[in-house]
């Protein structure tokens, strides 16, 4: 056990604890936004497993890996239509329809991959980028900024999204239409029009963290987000729908898993409950999520539809 806890393991563990937090916190801030215009989306694992397919796919016929990231937005986009007009303007119940989008991503990337692919290929992963000066800070500089270039847009996205829901119009609007929809139409905000715009930028951004993933990885194989998705959304409630509570929650999911990893690396933790232990992050959710079962306020109008009368 001590040899965890020396200097080189320490910085390791916080680098690669970052790393695995990237796609869950992009993927959580999208659904932050959706859920904070009363939309629940169960459908992000499946939107991040089209993404993750589509993203590694042009890479592999491609070798361009923006092209691919950028297929996997695109592909994200796409589901966030899907996904509108299915809850906004059919008035689909949201956990069946997510459901619904989940399957698909699921089944149809299996599909998809097992008739172009068929077994795992390695693609070429997304490059580091050292950040001039403070690269070089010993230790810290090589555990915070040495990523690649998704990783610190994931964590730009923080404050990014923190303003646009505190200091815009339209951020304001999401709010008023996830707290009080009827109130929010009587003073013209269009309701459906701020949700379906909420569902697109949550969808475009599981997109990107689909992309995300499998960059990262260099390579995709069936069910490769093994719920990812459903750990994003539970993220938003552990982050009580501000994105730095998100942030904070992605970075603990990390951490967490990355310290396992590296325990089980070290032998420290035997084989024989090596796969016990590899569920402690989510094990640690779901705590944490009954600890603030209660104390946290979800909006008002969430996973309720709405039609004018």
């Amino acid at each position: 056990m001590s040899e965890f806890f020396t200097l080189s393991v320490l910085v390791a563990t916080l680098a690669s604890g970052i790393r695995l937090a990237t796609p869950y916190l992009i993927a959580a801030l999208g659904e932050t936004i959706g859920q904070r215009s009363g939309v629940l989306n169960l459908g992000v694992d499946g939107v991040m497993l089209l993404s993750a397919f589509f993203a590694y796919w042009t890479v592999l016929e491609t070798k361009n890996l923006w092209l691919g990231v950028a297929v996997g937005i695109v592909v994200g986009f796409v589901m966030g239509i899907i996904y509108g007009i299915i809850t906004v303007f059919f008035h689909a119940t949201q956990g069946i329809s997510g459901i619904g989008i989940f399957l698909f991503g699921l089944g149809f990337s299996d599909l998809m991959f097992q008739k172009q692919v068929g077994t795992p290929r390695p693609i070429k992963q997304l490059p580091d980028v050292s950040i001039p000066l403070l690269a070089d800070i010993p230790h810290v500089g090589e555990a915070l900024f040495q990523h690649n270039l998704l990783i610190y847009v994931a964590f730009l996205l923080v404050p990014i999204v923190t303003f646009m829901l505190k200091r815009t119009t339209f951020g304001m609007n999401i709010s008023a239409v996830g707290e009080n929809p009827q109130a929010a139409d009587s003073l013209g905000v269009s309701v459906a029009q701020t949700r379906f715009t909420a569902i697109l930028i949550g969808n475009t951004m599981a997109g990107l963290a689909g992309a995300a993933l499998t960059l990262e990885l260099g390579i995709f194989q069936a069910n490769l987000t093994s719920g990812l998705g459903f750990i994003a959304v539970a993220l938003v409630y552990f982050g009580a729908w501000r994105p730095v509570g998100v942030m904070g929650g992605a970075l603990l999911y990390g951490l967490v898993g990355a310290t396992v990893v590296q325990l089980k690396a070290l032998q420290v933790i035997p084989r024989s409950v090596s796969d016990i232990a590899s569920m402690a992050p989510a094990l640690l959710t779901i705590a944490a999520l009954i600890v603030l079962a209660g104390r946290v306020k979800a909006p008002s109008a969430l996973t309720r539809p709405f039609s004018r009368h």
